[in-house]
């Protein structure tokens, strides 16, 4: 299979993934797992998973300038990028998380044309034109967007979150050029998990297991395999082959992705508005991924 179609397969799991962990995560907190605690969590199992994967790797030497690059990727990445969303999230809505969230690819553009030279050209930011508006279409359909005093702050935690990441991004893609995937993964995790230690530490050391449901546990279990080491693995794997505006971009086929799991558990219906969305989608990500001869 091509390396490039492999990229984009690893990209559209990973979305999936994230598409269904709004819901899910939600169900988590703040009533088994404060939001904190929950991130330290996730932390902790990705971290202790990428380094056991990372045994079955050739062993590569870091070059000791870029533990400091990595450790700021852990900080951008990992742990302002997760603290800042999981307790935006819990002092907000999974629609204002979402709407804002949009944002992301719009930051990559930008910063990628600062810190790395990527050129912005007109059918890309046509491409994030479309995802955006095809996103927010979807979104908005039964519920809106609403900025009060009771959501301001969750608001700005998901919008920092949402910048965060999106420097992580363009940060991380020059060191593909050194080291495997799951090398670098690995080391932003580890420096990721000291950066939210202090911060989890108390909220997850109060956390009762044992009154904890048989579906919850399985809520927990699927944010840290699925959503934290598995969604980054296929991210950073997809990044060692596209760019960074392209990877940020599929955060836009998410409520589509959520709309498809709502389908099949019966608990929503095909549209007009989400053909309309979906068409527009899909056609950025054309625009997004077709090469130019400036990018």
């Amino acid at each position: 299979m091509d390396r490039q179609l492999k990229a984009h397969l690893s990209l559209f799991v990973a979305n999936l993934i994230y598409g269904a962990n709004y819901t899910i995560a939600k169900e988590v907190m703040p009533d088994y797992i404060m939001p904190f605690g929950f991130i330290l969590l996730r932390v902790i199992g990705a971290t202790l998973l990428f380094w056991i994967l990372h045994l079955f790797y050739k062993k590569e030497t870091i070059l000791n300038k870029d533990y400091g690059k990595l450790a700021i990727c852990g900080l951008f990445g990992v742990a302002i990028n997760q603290l800042l969303f999981f307790k935006g999230l819990d002092m907000s809505t999974p629609i204002n998380a979402a709407i804002i969230m949009t944002a992301n690819p719009v930051m990559v553009l930008i910063f990628a044309a600062i810190i790395i030279r990527e050129a912005i050209t007109f059918k890309k930011s046509m491409g994030i034109l479309l995802g955006l508006s095809g996103a927010a279409l979807v979104i908005l359909q039964n519920a809106a967007f609403s900025i009060s005093s009771e959501t301001q702050l969750g608001d700005l935690l998901v919008f920092i979150n949402a910048t965060s990441y999106a420097l992580y991004l363009v940060l991380v893609k020059p060191l593909m050029t050194k080291y495997h995937p799951i090398t670098i993964i690995k080391w932003v995790f580890l420096f990721g998990l000291i950066f939210v230690f202090p911060f989890g530490y108390s909220e997850l050391y109060q956390v009762n297991w044992t009154s904890m449901p048989t579906i919850i546990i399985a809520c927990v279990l699927f944010v840290v395999i699925g959503t934290t080491f598995f969604a980054y693995l296929f991210n950073i794997v997809a990044l060692k082959e596209l760019s960074p505006s392209i990877v940020s971009y599929y955060i836009y086929l998410q409520p589509i992705l959520a709309t498809v799991f709502a389908l099949v558990l019966g608990k929503d219906e095909i549209d007009l508005v989400k053909i309309i969305g979906s068409v527009l989608i899909f056609s950025g990500v054309f625009l997004v991924s077709t090469p130019s001869q400036k990018s």
